[in-house]
């Protein structure tokens, strides 16, 4: 769970209890928005090519954006010409925006900066994401399919693939929101087109989302790279010995840590809440010590990063037929 998420999410204790009546109101209001949308009492906008809505169903990291840019490349493997769509959470976009690679995240956001330039997609940001899409297809006529990042509850855009992604360890209490860190109901991932897990899911999550199929997903990289000078990279084994300070500004800081401390490296723990903005204090180390990052956080601190900063960038591995099972059902949804 993300560090500044309530502690009481993850049990059904006293202050999870009080705030369960908010949560029916909450199940409620959210219930009735998507069944007048399914009404055509609100407006559903679809665009001109398919899209594909990657999203998840609890408040925290799971591992979005990651496979987002699996996604793409696996598409531009296949000859597709993919953009992305996003909020531009953490940004101050007002509208709608084209992400350059290398853009600045205090404008357009973290992931969405991160996105632009792993991906070798056009990405568009805004909180209106059909006009986000309308945007980006009328800059870039070739794209082909778009892969809306985090709109699964953005519901006035039309989709014609849902994946969502499940790291059940972000369930928590399993309440909706106030009360615990749902959007939406586990019942919910029954009508997935896709469910990408990372991480196990317990024999009861597993029975709720049949018979949608299922596949592991786990984060991977293979070297360190300096934040300063990508190009320059090292292995773990060439950090053993050295005093390491790790950093996280994501969701689950502590699956980073973990991966860390599972290549042999003693680290000293340095969680921040989901999308901090970093400032040069925060990454303030005694003389000699090495500082460890994920991507997420490099894209914002890559200006007043110390010298010997490093960071692990991993990408998506998922199991075999995922990726030709959403391509199968692009390729069968209907374009307007």
């Amino acid at each position: 769970m993300p560090r500044s998420a309530p502690g009481f999410w993850q049990r059904r204790g006293a202050a999870a209890w009080s705030l369960f009546p908010l949560s029916l109101l909450f199940a409620l209001l959210a219930g009735l928005r998507r069944r007048l949308f399914a009404l055509g009492l609100k407006k559903i906008e679809r665009l001109p090519v398919p899209v594909v809505v990657i999203g998840n169903i609890a408040v925290g990291g799971s591992g979005k954006t990651p496979v987002a840019l699996w996604l793409a490349a696996e598409l531009r493997a296949r000859g597709r010409r993919p953009g992305i769509i996003s909020r531009g959470y953490g940004g101050t976009v007002d509208g709608v925006a084209e992400v350059p690679p290398g853009g600045d995240p205090a404008r357009f956001g973290d992931e969405p900066v991160l996105m632009a330039s792993a991906s070798a997609c056009p990405v568009f940001v805004g909180r209106d994401r059909p006009a986000a899409g309308r945007a980006l297809l009328a800059a870039h006529p070739d794209v082909d399919v778009l892969i809306a990042d985090d709109g699964l509850q953005h519901y006035r855009l039309a989709r014609d693939v849902e994946v969502v992604v499940v790291d059940e360890a972000t369930f928590g209490n399993r309440l909706r929101l106030p009360a615990g860190p749902l959007r939406e109901g586990v019942g919910r991932l029954a009508e997935a087109s896709v469910v990408l897990a990372h991480g196990s899911l317990s024999p009861t999550l597993a029975d709720a989302i049949r018979p949608v199929p299922v596949f592991g997903f786990h984060l991977e990289g293979d070297a360190f790279e300096r934040v300063g000078r990508r190009s320059e990279r090292c292995l773990p084994a060439d950090l053993q010995g050295r005093r390491l300070h790790a950093m996280a500004g994501i969701g689950r800081p502590e699956r980073f840590f973990s991966q860390l401390e599972a290549m042999g490296l003693a680290i000293q723990r340095r969680p921040f809440a989901d999308h901090h903005a970093f400032t040069p204090d925060d990454l303030a180390m005694p003389d000699g010590d090495v500082l460890l990052m994920t991507e997420k956080d490099a894209v914002k601190c890559a200006p007043f990063a110390p010298a010997d900063s490093w960071v692990w960038p991993v990408r998506a591995q998922l199991a075999p037929g995922a990726a030709e099972l959403i391509v199968e059902k692009i390729d069968g949804s209907p374009t307007a």
